[in-house]
């Protein structure tokens, strides 16, 4: 390496510990130097006051951190190394700070650099066509719905089921767990008795979940029918005609033991059209489709609304009563399939729609927080690093708006952020808001800690199933 001459006032340089090379273009400092004589002149004339002339955020930060140094520049076919001095003692309070901010938003930009290239493409939301071909028998088809007090949904969804265009033998079970309104006789007023069962499920024992125990009894039901699969489908759930078919040719023609679609959820009030785009964008965050379809890779995942599984796998793998604990049922029978050997697939269905409806940002507060300690299993470590991680990826990029790495981390979480955005019709101006969206989230998560703490963790339609 050229040796440069010591600078004139070299006291102000101080514990050289640590040589850095910063290679590329771009000068760390702009001394404008054009020469290997200018550089060495411009270091000795100004080596005192080149930490107040740091350009760039990299820069900062090394001083910050006392370290010396070494700038490397082509000028011409000479390499020049311009010494750098370390900060001066009297650093202050405010340099601590933007140094600090800075550091930060470096580190958002690593997170958002990371989901973006490299967490299987799970941004990429997209309506999923049709794929694959049914064979030439098709296979028996039973669907199990569970119901507790969806006398205002579940109509429309037996009806959509009683609708299927689907070439095979197909049954549909409803469960009614134990409704207080007229669950039952508006699902059997929507489809024939001859494709429709409805039972009434017996007390909730110990050791269950409500809707596993209900889905428990439905698939015991349907198992009198030796379907080839189950569709296990919620109440409040619209089919397309060609659902069943679609899922199965799927399911065949790929030999996937689960299929799955995420239903597309309303959108239409102030509290949908801000918070649901952001729910299946964390979701496929979450469980990003490539890796759950790799048979290669652990992830494992699925939608709840609608899952087509081999009965076979779902025996093989120990029934319902395998998963009778789980609150995220869906994603917990996922990964007792894709342990067992058995591929799992799941995808975006705009065809595939859950009519529920969420009126107020309230109602979505109590569906997040349902659940989402759950899925930090219990742990407040864990809920401390990920309000932690969260805060670094959505609320740090903000708040460093004004340097490059704060504007930088915002721009790719707003890229990444717009086709949720564009799949559910909004406008591509939510995008920057995603950092409020998230703080929500966020917030929803904490409360589902205090829930649990209560003895209230997991409450849905008057059952604290968490605790």
């Amino acid at each position: 390496m050229p040796q440069t001459p010591a600078p004139a006032n070299s006291a102000a340089i101080t514990h050289p510990k640590a040589l850095i090379k910063f290679g590329g273009n771009g000068p760390l400092f702009r001394t404008g130097a054009k020469s290997k004589a200018a550089a060495i002149a411009t270091e000795k004339n100004s080596v005192a006051a080149l930490p107040a002339k740091a350009t760039t955020a990299l820069a900062r930060i090394a001083i910050h951190f006392r370290i010396t140094a070494v700038q490397c520049n082509a000028v011409g076919r000479t390499i020049v190394f311009c010494r750098l001095p370390s900060p001066r003692s009297g650093a202050t309070s405010r340099d601590n700070r933007i140094v600090f901010l800075e550091i930060l938003g470096a580190a958002s930009v690593a997170v958002w650099l990371y989901l973006l290239l490299a967490r299987g493409g799970f941004w990429r939301l997209r309506d999923e066509p049709p794929e694959g071909e049914m064979p030439a028998s098709p296979p028996s088809i039973v669907a199990v719905v569970p119901a507790r007090n969806e006398a205002e949904v579940v109509g429309r969804a037996i009806a959509s089921l009683a609708a299927q265009r689907y070439p095979g033998a197909f049954h549909i079970v409803l469960v009614d767990d134990a409704s207080a309104d007229a669950t039952a006789e508006a699902a059997r007023a929507a489809a024939p008795p001859d494709i429709l069962t409805v039972i009434r499920s017996a007390p909730l024992p110990g050791g269950w979940t409500g809707k596993l125990w209900a889905v428990s009894q439905g698939v015991r039901e349907a198992a009198r029918l030796r379907p080839d699969y189950l569709l296990l489908t919620d109440a409040d759930i619209v089919h397309p005609p060609a659902n069943a078919a679609t899922l199965a040719a799927r399911a065949e023609s790929g030999g996937y033991a689960l299929v799955s679609y995420m239903a597309t959820l309303e959108c239409r009030s102030l509290a949908e059209r801000a918070l649901v785009p952001a729910f299946v964008f964390f979701f496929f965050m979450l469980y990003p489709p490539a890796w759950i379809a790799d048979p290669r890779r652990a992830a494992a995942g699925a939608a709840g609304g609608c899952m087509l599984i081999r009965r076979q796998t779902l025996e093989r793998i120990g029934g319902i009563e395998s998963i009778r604990r789980e609150l995220i049922d869906d994603c917990a029978l996922a990964r007792a399939v894709k342990r067992g050997g058995g591929r799992v697939w799941v995808g975006l269905s705009a065809a595939t729609r859950s009519i529920r409806r969420y009126q107020t940002f309230a109602e979505i507060f109590r569906t997040i927080s349902r659940t989402a300690f759950t899925q930090l299993q219990h742990s407040y470590a864990v809920l401390a690093g990920t309000v932690a991680a969260l805060a670094i990826a959505y609320l740090i990029p903000p708040c460093t708006a004004l340097g490059p790495f704060g504007a930088l981390a915002w721009l790719l979480m707003s890229l990444c952020y717009l086709p949720a955005l564009r799949f559910y019709r909004r406008s591509p101006l939510w995008a920057p808001l995603l950092p409020l969206v998230a703080a929500f989230y966020m917030a929803a998560t904490v409360y589902s800690a205090i829930a649990y703490r209560r003895g209230a963790g997991g409450m849905w339609k008057g059952r604290a199933q968490d605790r």
